[in-house]
């Protein structure tokens, strides 16, 4: 999936802001599957800025890798803020970044329900030290179209995020 414009320049602010603040960050990635760690890495230069993308489709990854109970994922499900704020607290712990964003959730067309309809996607995001922040987002359209909105949803947050970091 391309970027477009508004993604690279998404993309390049958050560069600067992290080379600024002399921190990197690293993304854990469920339904976007890395598209989130491709617009980072586009980017030229992302090298000094970018730790590691963990790209944890399955729950038995996101325990593994990332270290979220299964219990959390068995209370809550693997669509879920507190999964996201375990993501993004695995993806710090798991790595020497300083920050860093997760997305987790339905992208479609099928694997909804009443309670976690196709477009339901939930991001968290953590500066190391600092505690999670996460967000719930009911996207429209079909997988493409939700996997490109979460892409912008989390390249957002993080800039926030970061942005509240002192240079």
């Amino acid at each position: 999936m391309p970027l477009d414009d508004a993604q690279m320049r998404l993309a390049a602010e958050i560069g600067r802001q992290l080379l600024g603040r002399g921190l990197r960050v690293a993304t854990a990635e469920s339904c976007t599957g890395g598209l989130v760690a491709g617009a980072i890495t586009a980017i030229a230069g992302s090298s000094d800025w970018f730790e590691r993308g963990f790209v944890t489709y399955s729950n038995a990854a996101k325990s593994e890798m990332l270290g979220v109970p299964a219990e959390l994922i068995d209370r809550h499900g693997a669509v879920s803020e507190p999964v996201a704020a375990a993501m993004a607290e695995g993806a710090v712990t798991s790595s020497a970044a300083d920050c860093a964003l997760s997305v987790t959730g339905v992208a479609g067309p099928g694997g909804g329900t009443a309670t976690k309809p196709v477009g339901m996607v939930c991001f968290g995001w953590i500066v190391r030290g600092r505690p999670p922040r996460t967000a719930t987002l009911h996207l429209p359209g079909d997988r493409a179209a939700v996997r490109d909105a979460s892409v912008d949803a989390a390249l957002s947050g993080l800039l926030e995020v970061v942005g509240e970091v002192p240079l």
